[in-house]
């Protein structure tokens, strides 16, 4: 039988979530990262924070700074830093996020990292700790290709990890299930390549301050979120 690192018990999570963090969550494309972000952050009962998700948020509300991101949202472009830090700052100084948060896939690149830390600074903070997923290139593709959306009704699935019942059929709609254009080999190879050139400067910042953790991103997803429970338990102990 393989063996799984033992999770923290009741009484030390609830040491773990009583101190709040701000901590930054990384990955490549196809690291599981998204679902372990929202887990943890369940877990420790703070806020999770996305840029993706509030780049769609500003867009689809209109905001101002919404509107300066749509054209290029729009043409699949990367929204300039300085737009993506002036939403960060927004979202960070509402009071949910005042005693803690976890940043998922932010920051991606050095000059966001720093900016991130100047910006904290200012406020008397800094980033905790940053735990980053590490997962080996051929597994990210592998796990990435096998990514099926519903054509008619937009459903997720897995080709390895969640099938549909009926082989290349929607068990929702009924609807055919397609590989999506930014799935395919070339257009996952091209992000891999984007993210470890980056990543790499991240990484290294971090590491530099004492705050970065690497944790294999292999195997299940409870498995993956024991070894990041057991880094929480080190960093109480």
């Amino acid at each position: 039988a393989s063996l799984r690192p033992s999770a923290p018990g009741v009484k030390a999570w609830r040491m773990i979530a009583r101190k709040k963090r701000r901590i930054v969550l990384l990955g490549p494309p196809g690291s599981g990262k998204g679902t372990q972000a929202v887990r943890l952050a369940q877990k420790l009962g703070i806020p999770r924070l996305s840029t993706g998700d509030l780049l769609r948020d500003h867009a689809k509300k209109g905001t101002r700074l919404g509107r300066r991101a749509e054209p290029y949202m729009a043409r699949g472009d990367l929204v300039p830093d300085e737009i993506v830090l002036a939403m960060v700052a927004q979202q960070l100084d509402e009071e949910a996020y005042r005693d803690g948060y976890l940043l998922d896939g932010f920051p991606r690149t050095l000059p966001q990292a720093e900016a991130l830390g100047h910006m904290l600074s200012q406020r008397g903070q800094a980033i905790d700790l940053v735990v980053d997923l590490e997962v080996g290139a051929r597994e990210s593709l592998r796990r990435q290709l096998g990514r099926l959306v519903c054509s008619r009704c937009g459903a997720s699935y897995h080709e390895f990890f969640q099938p549909s019942r009926e082989l290349m059929k929607c068990d929702i709609c009924g609807g055919g299930l397609v590989q999506r254009e930014d799935d395919r080999p070339a257009a996952i190879l091209e992000r891999l390549r984007v993210h470890e050139e980056q990543s790499r400067p991240v990484l290294d910042y971090y590491a530099g301050q004492g705050k970065l953790r690497t944790v294999s991103g292999g195997g299940d997803v409870e498995g993956v979120f024991s070894k990041i429970e057991e880094v929480l338990a080190k960093e109480e102990g």
